[in-house]
């Protein structure tokens, strides 16, 4: 197995007056037909590169506070994924190839929102803790390969011990009797790993809303009968 991966990574300690420590985040990885240039803050990513668009993306959600990183930084990306690739051609030369680090991925899948027939939603699968960071996703739908409407997160490495996350999406629209898979194949899996998702709507229960009934006939009876025998004590008064 090649040495197929480099990873140079720059981590700080940030303590602000009150004493809180954070841990900033500086990451730059290569492969022979990839990269990864990232910025994070306590194991949360803030922006990364993203080559193909050719620009430096921030990643913060919405109600964070806005930052903006200087000018050129994705010119240095770049830069810095020539220098990467050098580097890990000398790797391979000086060390001979050896073996790679593995770690087997692990996956979930499940619905972003509650399951509703005929309503548009969205199939995650979240698959975590691999190493090295390449894998590969199939989804089916009813046994058929799905291709549209797919799509896949940036990497999120793992800052303890340096493995990976990535979650991968597939918009449905979801159909009594309807089955989903989503399949993760990866170098150290002895094979492919299947997460399954069945559609399957619940028929509400009718047990709350007779106990709800007979509660309320009773209820009822109660002080029905309650105002009888005070009406026929005040006419015995």
């Amino acid at each position: 197995m090649t040495l197929s991966w480099i990873l140079l990574l720059l981590t700080g300690i940030l303590c602000t007056e009150t004493k809180i420590v954070h841990v900033d985040l500086s990451l730059i990885g290569c492969t022979d037909s990839d990269g990864e240039d990232m910025y994070g803050l306590d194991g949360e990513e803030k922006a990364h590169a993203d080559f193909s668009k050719g620009k430096y993306v921030m990643t913060l959600p919405k109600f964070a506070d806005d930052f903006k990183y200087q000018d050129g930084l994705y010119e240095r990306a770049v830069r810095d994924q020539q220098i990467c690739k050098q580097s890990l051609n000398i790797c391979i030369q000086s060390y001979k190839s050896p073996a790679e680090a593995e770690a087997p991925p692990m996956s979930s899948l499940y619905p972003r929102d509650e399951v509703k027939v005929g309503t548009v939603n969205t199939l995650i699968c979240l698959i975590t803790g691999f190493y090295p960071p390449q894998l590969t996703v199939q989804w089916t739908k009813n046994n058929k390969n799905v291709t549209h409407g797919v799509s896949s997160s940036q990497l999120r490495m793992n800052v303890n011990d340096l493995s990976f996350n990535q979650f991968f999406a597939l918009k449905f629209t979801p159909q009594e009797g309807d089955i989903y898979t989503c399949t993760v194949d990866h170098q150290a899996l002895e094979g492919p790993m299947t997460r399954e998702f069945d559609v399957e709507v619940s028929e509400p229960s009718l047990g709350p809303s007779v106990f709800c009934g007979v509660g309320l006939t009773l209820g009822l009876l109660g002080v029905a009968s309650g105002t009888f025998f005070l009406v026929k004590g005040n006419q015995c008064n």
